[in-house]
């Protein structure tokens, strides 16, 4: 784990949902392999989606192999999401997701989900994973283009009314990091998601390798 100076506690956690609760780094891997199978283009490994992938993924689609040409990107974003959504409850939570959301609750603190994906996709796979009790607000975006969750965040900490010193978001990806510093929050990183630790550590931020770890980071 990568420290950054004294940390402070926090009374309100901000959580991405997609690779840092929900272990969804395979599937999407395999959905867009699909994708680019059906064009006749080479797959990506593990290794090879945890460098190149991006936020907003239209940037991320081109790195994976994908172009505009024939089909522009709102097309191929609802292909794969079509395809994404049908299998996601196929993926696990990451590990120790309950116990650390409990012992949270059990603080007293106060937790919120911020993602990317779609509103009414992502409320139906938190209740499918038993989770919708932990959050006060549950936070997507109104469609599937993953342009990124920067307004929806500073809407999300309006709503919190707090100081944003008591604020945390915690996420698995360089676009979390740029969300916190544009909400003015703090931010810790989990390198078990969709990008690697080394990608991660450029941000000058704590990382960790394992969500119980954040137990003696945040509170």
């Amino acid at each position: 784990m990568q420290t950054n100076g004294n940390v402070s506690k926090y009374t309100h956690l901000i959580w991405d949902w997609n690779g840092t609760l929900q272990d969804d780094v395979w599937l999407c891997i395999d959905v867009m392999n699909g994708l680019l199978y059906r064009r006749r283009k080479p797959a990506i490994t593990l290794q090879q989606y945890r460098e190149i992938f991006r936020f907003p993924v239209r940037d991320y689609y081109l790195k994976a192999g994908l172009d505009y040409v024939i089909k522009p990107f709102e097309l191929i974003a609802e292909e794969f999401i079509l395809e994404y959504d049908s299998r996601s409850q196929e993926c696990s939570l990451q590990p120790k997701v309950v116990d650390v959301l409990n012992i949270f609750a059990e603080k007293n603190l106060s937790q919120y989900l911020l993602s990317a994906s779609q509103q009414e996709p992502l409320e139906i796979n938190v209740a499918h994973y038993g989770l919708i009790k932990y959050f006060h607000r549950i936070v997507g975006l109104s469609d599937y283009y993953a342009n990124g969750k920067i307004d929806t965040g500073r809407k999300l900490v309006a709503e919190i009314d707090a100081s944003v010193n008591s604020i945390v978001l915690i996420g698995d990806t360089i676009h979390d990091y740029e969300v916190a510093q544009a909400i003015g929050v703090a931010c810790v990183l989990f390198s078990g998601g969709h990008q690697s630790k080394d990608r991660l550590e450029k941000c000058g931020t704590i990382v960790v390798e394992n969500l119980i770890d954040l137990l003696s980071v945040v509170g």
